[in-house]
C-alpha cells in the first residue's frame, strides 16, 4: 500500500464494496475487540441476508463454487470488522479459520478456503498473509456450504 493510501481506497480501486454486516443468527455479536485484536464470529456466505447456495461441497456444491462462497464469507467478515473499528484500522490479517460442509470423501477444504485467503492477499498484500485452518465438517448453520472466521490486528 502506498503512503497516504488506505484499505478502503484499495477496496474501491479493486471495485470491491463491503456488504452490510450480517445479522447474528443467535446470541452473539458479529465482532469483538480485545486489545489490538478483533475476532469475528463465523460468517456465512450471506448476500442481502440470504444464502444463494446450500448443501455440501463435493455433492450439491462444486469446490469452485465453494471457493467463491468463501470469498463472500471473507467480505462479510471484513464488514464485521469495519462496523466495529473501521477497515482502515487493520494492520494485518492474523488468522483465518474456514469450515467447509463436506461430502464424505471430500478432501479439498484447503482449496475452498483459498477463496477467503486470496481475497485478503488481494486487499492487504503482505499484511494479508496469515495463519489458517481449513476444516471439513458435517453440517453448518442454515445448510451453508462454508463459514469463515477472521482475526485481525488493529491500530
Amino acid at each position: 500500500m502506498s503512503a497516504g493510501s488506505t484499505w478502503s481506497a484499495r477496496l474501491a480501486e479493486q471495485g470491491i464494496k463491503l456488504p452490510e454486516v450480517a445479522k447474528p443468527l443467535a446470541a452473539y455479536v458479529p465482532a469483538v475487540r480485545t486489545g489490538n485484536l478483533v475476532y469475528t464470529a463465523g460468517q456465512l456466505p450471506l448476500v442481502a441476508g440470504q444464502l444463494s447456495v446450500t448443501g455440501k461441497v463435493g455433492v450439491e456444491v462444486t469446490p469452485e463454487v465453494g471457493k467463491t462462497l468463501a470469498r463472500v464469507c471473507a467480505l462479510n467478515a471484513l464488514a464485521a470488522v469495519d462496523s466495529l473499528v473501521g477497515i482502515d484500522s487493520i494492520t494485518r490479517v492474523v488468522k483465518v479459520v474456514g469450515f467447509v460442509a463436506s461430502a464424505p470423501g471430500f478432501h479439498g477444504q484447503p482449496g475452498v478456503v483459498n477463496g477467503a485467503s486470496e481475497l485478503f492477499g488481494e486487499v492487504f498484500g503482505e499484511a494479508g498473509t496469515h495463519a489458517r485452518s481449513a476444516v471439513g465438517v458435517s453440517e453448518l448453520p442454515l445448510n451453508a456450504p462454508v463459514e469463515v472466521e477472521l482475526i485481525v490486528e488493529v491500530k
